[in-house]
């Protein structure tokens, strides 16, 4: 379908350079397909890092390791210093670009996504609500008491990169609804962690920094109602922002959550005002442009052209700008760093009965494993049965369980939990997160698999059908259209396009 899209531009005459694989990165995709398509490789690679960074603990490269993430890194002008370890730089610094993403993918959802139609929202809202509550009871029921109770957290997020990688491996056996109730069901589970790490998990407060804070955090919505659609202003106060919350014990990288959500969400043109806009842009092109023109060379014309990729990014807003701009450095950069960092664990913690079998471990696999399938399921039945919203289109209770078992997946948040709440307790960390890259597995294989067996509709099969079909017919169609028009430019060459 996108092909043919693609094609109705190559009927005017003129020259196209084009590199080998440029086509191949031209494609017309929509902007849900792009957010799949990157959460499914950012998975893969986020699943190489992690077996990495185990190879490397368990190597004797392990001392090398720890030492360069305990390496300390400082920022000083005149008489003033900041100083981290290269492994609090990742955690506090790199992941508040990453709670950055979550923020502004959270702002998105409640706007103009899956979440904003109340009717659609509520079963995977009560999903999620119930995919972070039993968990959290399940681990405190292992470990109620002791020292290790400060964990309930770790259970109850969901790696939404590595459920998608999962769940995308299946292709076209699952419908596109199931996928999305699964991303709308992540992104509600990410608000959740959030909550708990901003409230929870904050240390002692420094009041003086928190009143700065709060001014930073005043100074950006006022930027907002002035209008200012600049995104550096906003990343610059939420920078500083960072370092208030730093300095007040409040986990710094919540100062990614609220800029994301200063950041404007409407675009300067609608659709009617852009297309009247690059309507007008373009006559004003052809009015310009002479025989022999090379856009280089004729200042009118490039000045157009640049007026037209102003407007094509006033037509989107500075939070989907943002968005489509850190995918790529999030999803490819920032995470795999943090797996690197923080899945290194030494193998004993797998091998031996004792370091699996003790209450944090196994309060964190079976909060993962069984209690994401109870809380997501018996939420979902609960939801649907009172009637307050509708399953997923062409999707059976099978699709459900498989993907409550794909919210076992806690990898990365859950780990980012466990280093808050376990902070300075060697053991009991290393504990947690044996206990998560076991339930990450055991959950991503048991979901990929009933997801797998599950059947596939006979509508769903007609309609994917369908569409190949009608891609296929306008393809042939286009090519028809083309092929006429050049045999009539061929007959009459002097015939203007």
């Amino acid at each position: 379908m996108a092909k043919s899209v693609l094609n109705k531009f190559k009927v005017r005459k003129g020259k196209v350079f084009e590199a080998p694989l440029e086509e191949a990165f031209g494609r017309l995709v929509t902007p849900f397909e792009e957010f799949i398509h990157r959460q499914s490789s950012s998975g893969i690679l986020l699943m190489l890092s992690a077996l990495a960074a185990l190879i490397i603990a368990n190597s004797p490269l392990e001392d090398t390791y720890k030492h360069l993430l305990h390496m300390p890194i400082s920022l000083s002008a005149g008489d003033w210093e900041f100083s981290l370890s290269l492994h609090h730089w990742i955690n506090d610094g790199l992941m508040a670009i990453f709670f950055f993403l979550v923020g502004l993918e959270l702002k998105r959802e409640f706007m103009v996504g899956e979440l904003s139609d109340l009717r659609q929202a509520v079963l995977p809202v009560m999903a999620a609500i119930g995919g972070m509550v039993v968990p959290a009871l399940i681990y405190s029921t292992f470990n109620s008491g002791g020292e290790a109770e400060r964990g309930w957290g770790i259970p109850m997020a969901t790696d939404i990169a590595f459920a998608v990688g999962c769940i995308a491996l299946l292709g076209n056996r699952v419908p596109r609804a199931v996928v999305t109730f699964l991303v709308a069901l992540a992104i509600v589970d990410d608000l959740g962690a959030i909550l708990v790490i901003a409230i929870w998990y904050t240390e002692q407060v420094n009041v003086a920094a928190l009143i700065a804070a709060g001014c930073l955090i005043v100074i950006m919505w006022l930027l907002k109602a002035a209008g200012v659609r600049n995104s550096p202003a906003y990343v610059f106060v939420g920078i500083l922002l960072w370092y208030e919350f730093y300095l007040a014990g409040v986990h710094a990288t919540i100062a990614g959550v609220i800029t994301a959500m200063a950041l404007p969400a409407k675009p300067k043109y609608d659709p009617v005002a852009f297309s009247t806009f690059v309507k007008d842009i373009i006559r004003s092109f052809d009015r310009c442009f002479r025989p022999g023109d090379k856009i280089i060379a004729n200042d009118a014309l490039r000045a157009r052209v640049m007026a037209l990729g102003n407007g094509v990014n006033l037509a989107q807003s500075p939070l989907q700008r943002m968005e489509t701009r850190l995918h790529i450095p999030v999803g490819f950069l920032v995470i795999p760093i943090f797996a690197l960092a923080n899945a290194g664990i030494p193998f004993d913690s797998f091998t031996s009965s004792a370091a699996v079998f003790n209450p944090v471990t196994l309060g964190v696999i079976a909060g993962l494993v069984f209690g994401k399938l109870i809380g997501i399921v018996g939420a979902t039945w609960i939801g649907w049965k009172l009637g307050l919203g509708k399953l997923p289109k062409l999707a059976s209770f099978q699709h459900i369980v498989g993907v409550a078992l794909l919210g076992g997946i806690g990898f990365t948040m859950s780990i980012f939990i466990s280093e808050l709440a376990f902070s300075g307790q060697g053991n009991l960390l290393i504990q947690a997160k044996a206990g998560i890259l076991l339930a990450s597995v055991i959950a991503g294989i048991a979901g990929f698999l009933v997801l797998r067996a599950a059947p596939v509709s006979e509508e769903f099969d007609a309609q994917t059908e369908d569409e190949a079909v009608e891609e296929g017919e306008g393809s042939r169609a286009q090519s028809e259209s083309t092929e006429k028009q050049d045999n009539a430019t061929q007959e009459n060459p002097g015939r203007q396009n």
